[in-house]
């Protein structure tokens, strides 16, 4: 039988949530604060995105240059890191992990475990595009693990799928690999990254933007040789290229999060939690991209940051709080977190992601029929994120039915 080894807390998962949960605990004095990464390296997807846009406005970072200081302050707070290890499934009798690493099965007990598993693209297999099996299909991470990490040769040309701010990252990273880069093509009637990002593909690198089309085949025997592509109003072409990679389509690594029997919404697809990051089980806390696939690593490390101090709080006797109230969102919304009002729990502002919205749009809370909130969009961000003001908490039953936001 396996010794079961204790710690005060257990992070699983050593991306920006899980490093700056970790800095913040044991800078705190949780006690024995330890992240598990399955990866050889902590750093999370920063690690191996070599562009910029990481840190803040007035310290912009790449991601390499803020993997390491993410790490470097999570060991010098005092957490021990171990990589290459894979949290399986959880044991019976509280916050209990089994895991696997180069020491063989270990089981953990933990006061409060943090689930930082963050999010994946999702693959060409999942997308459902038919064809053989060749090579040179990857998705975003693929692609940049190979480049910066690996120095893997690419190829020639390259149709990369997606038009969002994650697809012009894997445009450029082509680039620098040498690659050129034939097309970006999307299902939607515009780009989904900012105008400025996309005009600047389209002239300054003389990228061309399919627009409302969809890559529907991938050709070619050993090596991929063209995608077949059908646009709205039924043409079809093919586009010779010896490489695609596949963008965004994030979805929460959850898998451990539902093997726990945690509480997923239905938006998200991640944990449901309140304000401060509880989830439904006990002891058990969310935080970064496995909540919302996907934002920037500032915003998952902001969320591990203020994930512990509600561990802290735990840690210290403070109750575990009742579900809650959900809260859900309507078309063209897509999803909200946090996603669960209790008492005492009221986060700063809820993210919101929303498809294509009207100029000028409303944002509606309701419970019950009453409104709670009501507030005018100067602008109309069709597929970025939006914030919502969380004073509205205060007039929310307890005991009535789901809060609903909308737009109009």
């Amino acid at each position: 039988m396996t010794a079961v080894r204790h710690v005060d807390v257990l992070v699983v998962g050593a991306g920006p949530a899980g490093l700056a949960a970790a800095a913040r605990l044991a800078a705190a004095g949780a006690g024995r604060v330890e992240v598990l990464e399955r990866e050889p390296e902590p750093g999370g997807v920063p690690r191996y995105s070599a562009h910029g846009g990481f840190g803040t406005r007035t310290r912009p970072l790449t991601g390499p240059r803020c993997a390491r200081l993410l790490t470097e302050a999570a060991q010098r707070a005092g957490a021990t890191l171990r990589t290459g290890v894979t949290a399986l499934d959880w044991a019976p009798g509280g916050p209990v992990l089994t895991t696997t690493g180069p020491g063989g099965p270990e089981t953990v007990r933990a006061r409060a475990v943090v689930l930082a598993t963050g999010a994946r693209e999702r693959p060409r297999a999942a997308r459902l595009v038919p064809g053989t099996r060749p090579a040179g299909v990857y998705t975003t991470g693929e692609l940049q693990q190979a480049v910066h990490l690996f120095g893997q040769h690419i190829g020639t040309r390259a149709v990369v799928v997606g038009a969002e701010d994650v697809s012009y990252a894997a445009a450029g990273t082509l680039r620098t690999a040498g690659t050129e880069v034939v097309a970006l093509v999307t299902e939607d009637p515009r780009a989904q990254a900012g105008r400025a990002r996309a005009q600047a593909a389209r002239l300054r690198h003389g990228i061309p933007l399919l627009t409302s089309a969809t890559v529907t085949a991938l050709l070619g025997h050993g090596r991929l040789s063209g995608v077949r592509v059908r646009h709205r109003d039924g043409r079809t072409a093919v586009l010779p290229c010896d490489t695609v990679v596949f963008t965004g389509d994030f979805v929460p690594d959850h898998e451990l999060a539902r093997r726990g029997g945690l509480v997923l919404d239905p938006g998200t697809r991640g944990p449901a939690t309140d304000g401060t990051w509880h989830t439904s089980r006990p002891g058990v806390f969310a935080a970064g991209n496995l909540l919302h696939a996907v934002e920037p690593a500032r915003t998952a490390a902001l969320e591990g940051a203020r994930a512990a101090r509600a561990v802290l709080d735990h840690l210290a006797g403070t109750p575990w709080p009742d579900p809650g109230v959900p809260v859900l969102v309507s078309a063209p919304l897509r999803w909200i977190t946090p996603n669960r009002v209790t008492a005492g729990a009221r986060p700063d502002c809820h993210l919101l992601r929303a498809g294509a919205l009207p100029p000028r749009p409303a944002l509606y809370v309701h419970q019950d029929g009453r409104l709670l909130h009501r507030r005018r969009l100067a602008t109309a961000p069709s597929h970025r994120t939006l914030c919502l003001p969380a004073h509205w908490h205060d007039r929310v039953d307890p005991g009535g039915g789901p809060v609903r936001v909308s737009t109009g």
